[in-house]
């Protein structure tokens, strides 16, 4: 009874899988990715949700694994003068805003988040451009492009806070990309905010029947989860 993601269902294309490499070429990598980082002064950051022999790697060399927003800041502070980022695009370009003088190294651009694809900078735009009386706040799963249409850029940890803030003053907000984020954080404050329609694909594939089946097959776990 496992409630899996199901990527055949998805509405963005998902990149090839790459040829699985066997114990050989993966030693064989392993070593040369090694190398390569010493020579080119660099350091490797990597999600959390990367496979495992990747997050081993970033232990090994002296790199870090973490969510978006401390893979960029462990980059900004480390002395490398190169970031290899393992994660989605959106990732990499936050590692670029706070180390503007470093070299960010992404392994492939096919990499992708479906909060930042679904938040096309132009339609976003736009949909400011129709509610100017509005604070613009968005969520750090955005592209640089959304980021800078923004007037703030916020993590999940400080957006109740945030919002609170800016309703105390009066403002009207609008949030994006996560809906499910944006109507948690509007229920939390009461505050008037306007939601752009994105979501994160895999989450919006976790449905209340499946926990409710879950919990009452495994009724001594608790459940947490994320807004």
């Amino acid at each position: 009874m496992s409630v899996m993601f199901d990527p055949q269902a998805a509405i963005y294309p998902f990149p090839p899988k790459p040829t699985p490499l066997n114990d050989d070429e993966k030693q064989f990598y392993r070593e040369k990715i090694k190398r390569l980082l010493k020579e080119r002064n660099a350091v490797m950051v990597a999600h959390y949700y990367t496979d495992p022999e990747i997050q081993q790697l970033a232990e090994e060399t002296g790199g870090c694994i973490s969510d978006s927003l401390e893979m960029a800041r462990f980059g900004a502070k480390h002395a490398a003068s190169t970031l290899l980022v393992a994660g989605v695009r959106f990732m990499g370009e936050t590692a670029k805003i706070l180390s503007p003088a470093k070299t960010i190294l992404m392994p492939t651009l096919a990499a992708e988040c479906s909060l930042d694809l679904g938040c096309p900078i132009d339609e976003f735009s736009a949909f400011c451009d129709a509610h100017p009386d509005r604070t613009v706040v968005v969520y750090a799963n955005t592209s640089a492009a959304v980021k800078a249409r923004a007037d703030w850029v916020v993590t999940s940890s400080i957006a109740v806070e945030l919002i609170e803030h800016l309703d105390s003053l009066g403002e009207k907000i609008i949030w994006a990309p996560d809906r499910h984020l944006g109507n948690y954080v509007q229920k939390q404050t009461g505050a008037d905010v306007l939601c752009w329609q994105g979501a994160c694909i895999v989450h919006d594939e976790f449905k209340t029947q499946a926990l409710t089946r879950l919990k009452k097959n495994l009724s001594r776990c608790r459940s947490s989860g994320s807004p």
